[in-house]
């Protein structure tokens, strides 16, 4: 995790973030200054960050809204209040409304970032002053401190070329509480054909099969909030296993870009999954990201125990081979 150290102190009214990055000042920098990196990391998994104006000059304002997975918003805004490049910069935050006007009851804090080089890379300092102990308290009962941290744990996918850091390394699975699992696989191809690949029933039907010796018997695709998908799956031949199959709702669409559903056992009424996917696209290839919220602990580990890491890696393997890369041929 690149967080190393969170400190409050109520008597100075200060939030204190260290974080360490195996990457130069430079890089650090150009990362926290493009609201298109910014992006990347500035939410937390499953509220990722959308920068709708960015002015970085002094006395300039960035925009921006966290969107949750049911479609929840919480938007802020930066004054720039000093930039002294790639060193550090100043800005008064501030809770906003959807129109941009600050919200009645949080008061704006002040927040410097400073980037230090050290032996192995770099070192961020983060430091919020607010005005009273109530605004110091307010924030951290609201999470930040644990949002901070799980949003920061993505910046390492942004300092690193996304072949660098993913390809060749199939599909990955990170346990990120009790109830959240995410899970990521790098494919070669472009994100609007991977987009398609999600929501194109005859492309579907190439390549989501899970292991080898199984056949999609069923596929309901859903492309709009509130409409119902549903996908069933049976063994061939001699292959073990019964039949099944999964349905649900979308709840948020952002496409080509995120796409959040529920998921249950067809003809059951749980235990529900949250599934938010994200496509990001660098040099030709196209990162799936695909975030698990479940209700529990044991249901986490009792999905998993199934082989579901070994059947998705088996699709997004049949993914690139057979629908992407014919693709690029053609």
């Amino acid at each position: 995790m690149p967080v190393t150290d969170v400190t409050t102190d109520p008597e100075n009214l200060t939030m204190t973030i260290v974080a360490e990055f195996a990457a130069p000042v430079e890089r650090v920098w150009s990362a926290y200054s493009d609201p298109r990196q910014l992006e990347r990391f500035w939410g937390p998994p499953g509220w990722p960050a959308t920068f709708t104006a960015w002015d970085h000059t002094v006395g300039g304002r960035a925009y921006y809204s966290l969107t949750g997975p049911r479609g929840e918003r919480s938007s802020g805004s930066w004054e720039f209040l000093s930039i002294d490049a790639p060193h550090s910069f100043e800005v008064l935050d501030s809770f906003v409304d959807d129109e941009g006007k600050p919200l009645e009851g949080f008061a704006p804090m002040r927040m410097k970032l400073s980037f230090t080089p050290t032996a192995e890379g770099t070192r961020m300092i983060g430091e919020s002053h607010f005005d009273s102990v109530e605004a110091l308290n307010q924030v951290v009962a609201m999470g930040v401190i644990e949002g901070t941290k799980m949003a920061m744990a993505q910046l390492d996918a942004v300092l690193q070329d996304l072949r660098d850091f993913a390809q060749g390394k199939g599909t990955q699975v990170e346990l990120l509480d009790d109830t959240h699992v995410r899970i990521i696989r790098l494919v070669d191809g472009p994100r609007d054909l991977v987009w398609r690949a999600y929501n194109e029933e005859e492309l579907v039907r190439q390549w989501m099969l899970g292991p080898d010796g199984w056949e999609m018997t069923e596929c309901v695709i859903a492309t709009e909030p509130g409409q119902q998908h549903r996908t069933s799956w049976a063994p061939v031949g001699d292959t073990p296993g019964e039949p099944f199959g999964f349905e649900g709702e979308v709840l948020l669409v952002d496409a080509p870009r995120r796409a959040v559903t529920t998921e249950r056992m067809q003809g059951t009424d749980g235990p529900e999954t949250l599934n938010d996917l994200n496509l990001y696209e660098e040099d030709g290839a196209t990162l799936i990201t695909v975030l698990i919220e479940y209700p529990d602990k044991e249901t986490r580990d009792m999905i998993l125990a199934t082989g579901m890491a070994e059947g998705m890696e088996a699709s997004y393997a049949r993914l690139e081979h057979e629908v992407l890369a014919p693709a690029e041929r053609s």
